[in-house]
């Protein structure tokens, strides 16, 4: 049987690889049973399911403990969100993804976020030591924040977005994660301008599966906004249940990603 690091590296080589993130095991067993190739975290709904905001805050056990969940109950190669490594201390970020990977995940997303794209660089290359010691073949996936984040001026997007993904390539990466990129032009550029698999994120702006597909996309990815309408989902029938007692599921809306955030953040 082919080893899941193996497995789920050969799943970007042709066609389009959907993940539909997930927060726990029951959610990931769940996508596996409807068809999923492979399982992907969302590193914002498993924050929010243990009760902390995005954004490098929820402690290594807690996300230990949710990858081991989910190992053992799905039967498919799992990839897990940890943000930017929960540190920019390079030991730190080291433990972390040697501990994801004992815990039995066969890829990462690391991101740049605002720092400089040499620190991701540097991440890169603590990540693939600690898998050529573990003798596994993580699959990197190196998320720029250029588009999500606006990084630069729109017109220059493009351009520094393949800037970084040389970088981030050089340092041992296996894929780029252009997260908020939706324009087809912009999208079909990066695609021709990187041999690594490009990943973009499900928004509803984003062209379709088919033509992500004919454009070179060889990832999507769900991000938090499947959580993000769940917990929508809940505050709507909750809301109902306390004025009226009783289970109504109309009308149901997403709640948005800084609603969820803001409701773990301390004031």
């Amino acid at each position: 049987m082919e080893a899941f690091d193996q497995q789920f590296h050969r799943l970007h080589q042709d066609g389009l690889l959907i993940l539909t993130n997930v927060a726990d095991a029951t959610g990931a067993r769940l996508v596996e049973q409807l068809g999923s190739k492979a399982v992907a975290t969302s590193s914002a709904a498993v924050a929010w399911v243990h009760g902390y905001p995005d954004g490098n805050a929820l402690p290594l056990e807690r996300l230990v403990a949710t990858v081991e969940s989910i190992i053992r109950v799905i039967n498919v190669p799992l990839t897990v969100d940890i943000e930017a490594g929960y540190s920019d201390d390079l030991a730190r970020v080291g433990e972390v993804i040697d501990a994801v990977i004992a815990a039995g995940a066969v890829g990462i997303n690391i991101e740049d976020g605002a720092s400089p794209p040499e620190l991701l660089v540097r991440k890169i290359e603590v990540a693939r030591q600690v898998a050529e010691r573990r003798g596994v073949k993580l699959f990197i996936n190196a998320r720029t924040d250029v588009y999500l984040k606006g990084l630069v001026p729109a017109e220059d997007r493009v351009a520094e977005t393949l800037k970084r993904a040389a970088l981030y390539q050089a340092a041992g990466a296996d894929g780029l994660f252009a997260a908020g990129v939706t324009a087809e032009y912009e999208i079909g550029a990066i695609c021709r301008g990187t041999p690594l698999p490009v990943n973009v994120l499900g928004w509803a702006s984003l062209p379709s599966p088919d033509v992500l597909q004919t454009l070179g996309v060889r990832r999507l990815s769900a991000g938090s906004g499947i959580a993000e309408f769940l917990y929508g989902v809940m505050a709507t029938v909750a809301k109902s249940f306390l004025e009226t007692g009783k289970l109504d599921s109309r009308d149901l809306k997403a709640l948005t990603y800084g609603e969820v955030n803001g409701l773990l953040k301390k004031t």
